[in-house]
């Protein structure tokens, strides 16, 4: 008796790494289990980028600060296709497991090996020969030589270990088109602990300056130790010589439905870049009290939208898996309970923002004593105050966006991606000046 009590946590242990099979169990129930892993998976994603940015901020000087968050909008641009394009991948391989189909899922795993590879070559070698075009963008120029050499060096980095975030985006985005969301999870909770410990090393040890807090090492370790997994705990996903033959359509398949879905993910980047050249305007005079009140307001802000972006990606997975069962019912049913789900962590985001709003508490996480100001605090909150206005509608397109794209329906996503963009270039190039009676070109008063 002991010995079968003994047993009931081992076992519960093992079940917690088991895939969650998305097409059976009470829709609301499913989504919950499957979803908080990956909810968990995104707060960690945020950690391991706002662990460089605190140690920058509290470190490193007012104008290498500046660089550095002048430039986040430019890495997500890349990056952010990079996680979008992944995501849509792998809502073929959901279809697949859905209707259980192992080969398809095999085949699916080469194919999107061959396009991650061509998608790292391609991805890298733009984001390092336009770099200087998009620095200026932003209005990040040798004229300011500080904030430029810290903007430059950042940005080089990162974009030269590219490929290591896309193949970790895309064995993490497929082991939970597979309905495992729990092993992604533990190692991406093992490499932001090993990213907070090389910055220290880099920064404060070896003093590498913001050259340190750009390393991709820990993200390559990462990669490599998950695929290694992931072929262990999964004999089914080792490929066979007949699934390396790769057809032009699945190819096809493949980047209809991922192209889109990474163009929607950069919009959001791109808009921000937008803002970032406005924003940087506010301290053509003097100070930089605009641009680092913005980054870490946009770095809290993406902390903030984690939790329905983890559940609008679970439903990614939740939609396609019954659409290769051919179970309709359960994706109605599915979405109307995930939209419910998203309302209610929405109003507890807005809430735990507003809280950290309060003389602005959050940009002590980000910056050190002698940068927060008044201005900063003002520029910040602002920001942040206008964004948490809109959160219901956001936790809505999140949720929906993610189960259109579940069904098959790229088209849609690239065209709400595009209305999206046009949105945001038009509002953030026109409202600023409209608001302030004129040109923006020196803090306001």
């Amino acid at each position: 008796m002991e010995k079968s009590q003994n047993r009931k946590p081992f076992q519960a242990l093992r079940d917690l790494f088991h895939p969650v099979d998305l097409t059976h169990g009470t829709c609301w129930r499913t989504i919950l289990q499957f979803s908080l892993p990956v909810i968990l998976s995104y707060l960690l994603q945020q950690v391991y980028t706002i662990s460089d940015a605190a140690i920058v901020g509290q470190t490193l000087t007012a104008q290498e600060v500046a660089g550095v968050n002048d430039t986040t909008s430019l890495v997500f641009i890349f990056l952010q296709f990079a996680f979008g394009v992944s995501a849509g991948f792998c809502v073929i391989p959901s279809c697949c497991v859905g209707c259980r189909d192992q080969a398809g899922v095999r085949r699916s795993m080469a194919a999107q090996l061959v396009l991650s590879a061509g998608l790292t070559v391609l991805l890298t070698a733009l984001a390092l020969v336009l770099l200087n075009p998009m620095l200026a963008w932003i209005n990040v120029t040798p004229e300011n030589p500080e904030v430029y050499r810290a903007a430059y060096t950042y940005c080089g980095i990162i974009f030269a270990g590219i490929g290591a975030q896309l193949f970790y985006n895309f064995i993490c985005s497929f082991l939970r088109s597979m309905g495992d969301s729990v092993t992604p999870l533990l190692f991406l909770l093992g490499s932001t602990v090993l990213n907070v410990a090389l910055d220290l090393l880099f920064i404060l040890v070896l003093r590498w300056g913001v050259a340190g807090a750009a390393g991709v090492t820990a993200q390559l370790i990462s990669t490599v130790a998950c695929f290694a997994y992931a072929f262990s705990k999964y004999p089914d996903l080792r490929l066979h010589k007949e699934d390396w033959h790769i057809t032009g359509l699945d190819l096809k398949r493949h980047i209809v439905q991922g192209v889109p879905l990474g163009l929607q993910f950069s919009v959001l980047a791109i808009g921000i870049i937008v803002m970032q050249s406005v924003v940087v305007k506010f301290d053509m005079i003097d100070g930089h009290a605009a641009q680092n009140g913005f980054g870490a307001a946009n770095k809290l802000n993406s902390l903030i939208m984690t939790p329905v972006n983890g559940l609008g990606a679970a439903m990614t997975s939740f939609t396609a898996q019954n659409l290769g069962a051919g179970y309709t019912h359960r994706i109605r049913k599915g979405i109307l309970q995930g939209l419910v789900m998203a309302a209610i962590i929405g109003v507890c985001s807005v809430g735990l923002g507003l809280l950290l709003t309060i003389d602005g508490a959050y940009l002590h996480i980000f910056l050190s004593a002698d940068k927060v100001t008044a201005d900063t605090i003002r520029f910040g909150n602002h920001f942040l105050y206008v964004d948490f206005s809109m959160y219901l509608l956001l936790c809505f397109l999140f949720v929906v966006r993610n189960c259109v794209q579940g069904i098959q329906r790229a088209p849609f996503v690239l065209w709400a991606g595009a209305s999206e963009l046009i949105a945001r270039v038009a509002i953030c190039l026109t409202l600023p000046a409209l608001l302030s009676g004129g040109v923006v070109s020196a803090p306001s008063p």
